[in-house]
């Protein structure tokens, strides 16, 4: 993953109070206040008739509902004026007829809507407290707990609402964080995902390509010194060359195209493969390779065959190459659910330990073959010591996938 921060997203600050923009809420808030002003108006003419100031009163409610109707769209410094119209309105009819008092329910949702939340605060305590004083002129009482009661319920249930307002806030931008740092992974994925593709073509460049090029460099060397002395054996040596520079070849189309040569797939197309490249090799070398198959052979997958003839190439060249031995002991071994395959040579030997990190092309060997052995679910194993030869021995799950293989070392 990137160690570069991941910014943490500001939220949007919302316009208006804490509850804009909630437009079921717009929907009831409308009609609540429309059915408790009809309500109200409907509750005066039963206890008062058209006496008393039903003149003012029945004008007033209208004035409410239309003051109330022209401004639910406005916003801004328009709303804040527009909402203390309609306060002021509703003031003067709960102060006239209490029953008017109910209304004060959506006015508050409407001040939430409208103000900031100290402003809303505000206008709430102001509501109530009308209500407060309306109940009390009607009763003839200054009972506290009327006054008093109501304002603080009011101021908690604001502050509720803040509450989840800002709870709601913090969710959205530990969304938001969730959202970035799961980019971030997925970014982090592809870009291990390209190294270690990167990684497996430069394994088998080095374990086809490479390997054959270097035979041929070998062949064409021999042919070179042989050309004058012995004729025969350099035509030989060119002939050799030219089939594996067609060999190379299509390893190179195959790493290209990325396939598994489908006539490895079978068990005994395998070990037919391996005897090849054993043969090849000793006539490239010199090296006496024989071959040893045992356990019945069984069907394998693309990849690992492809793996075990590879591997095989890359410890033959080593041997070749590096051990000054006169004798490479191949033993292809098939067992219930995987494929071993081991390479005995009687050279030099060295300290496993002191084997060197892979530096370049050349580096690839021992390294290569145990990365792809661990990529296809096996894993490979050097046994050496000077003067002793060295053992190479690396197995494989039978029908194994890259995929699958780094999932089963996950």
């Amino acid at each position: 993953m990137s160690t570069d921060a991941v910014p943490t997203p500001t939220p949007r600050p919302v316009a208006g109070g804490i509850l804009a923009g909630q437009t079921m809420l717009d929907r009831w808030l409308n009609i609540s206040l429309v059915v408790l002003v009809i309500a109200s108006v409907a509750r005066y003419l039963q206890g008062h008739g058209l006496g008393d100031q039903a003149e003012v009163v029945l004008p007033g409610a209208a004035v409410l509902l239309i003051a109330y109707a022209a401004g639910r769209r406005l916003a801004g410094t328009a709303a804040v004026v527009w909402l203390a119209a309609v306060v002021a309105c509703w003031t003067v009819l709960a102060l006239i007829a209490p029953s008017f008092s109910w209304a004060a329910v959506p006015l508050v949702f409407l001040a939430l809507r409208v103000l900031p939340f100290r402003w809303a605060v505000a206008a709430t305590v102001f509501l109530v407290a009308v209500v407060a004083v309306a109940w009390s002129r009607m009763t003839g009482l200054a009972d506290p707990t009327v006054l008093l009661g109501p304002v603080c319920v009011a101021v908690l249930a604001v502050t509720a609402y803040r509450a989840l307002e800002r709870d709601a806030v913090t969710r959205r931008a530990l969304l938001a964080d969730l959202e970035a740092v799961q980019d971030e992974v997925a970014d982090a994925e592809r870009r291990a995902g390209v190294v270690a593709e990167r990684a497996r073509l430069s394994r088998e460049i080095h374990d086809s390509v490479a390997q054959g090029l270097t035979s041929i460099n070998l062949l064409l060397q021999a042919a070179d010194q042989e050309w004058e002395s012995r004729p025969a054996d350099a035509r030989d040596h060119v002939d050799q060359a030219a089939t594996m520079a067609r060999s190379s070849l299509d390893e190179a189309r195959r790493v290209v195209r990325d396939l598994a040569p489908t006539e490895l797939t079978g068990g005994s197309a395998l070990a037919t493969a391996v005897r090849q490249v054993a043969d090849d090799v000793a006539a490239t070398t010199g090296l006496s390779v024989p071959v040893h198959v045992h356990g019945d052979p069984h069907e394998v997958g693309g990849r690992v065959a492809t793996a075990v003839v590879r591997t095989l190439r890359g410890a033959l060249a080593n041997v070749a190459e590096h051990a000054g031995a006169t004798t490479a002991v191949v033993s292809l071994t098939f067992h219930e659910g995987g494929v071993a395959l081991d390479v005995r040579d009687d050279g030099a030997g060295f300290e496993p330990t002191q084997l060197k990190e892979p530096d370049g092309l050349r580096g690839h060997g021992l390294a290569g073959m145990r990365a792809r052995a661990r990529l296809l679910g096996g894993d490979l194993v050097i046994e050496s010591a000077p003067g002793e030869g060295t053992v190479v021995a690396a197995s494989f799950a039978a029908g194994q996938t890259a995929s699958q293989g780094e999932e089963r070392r996950g």
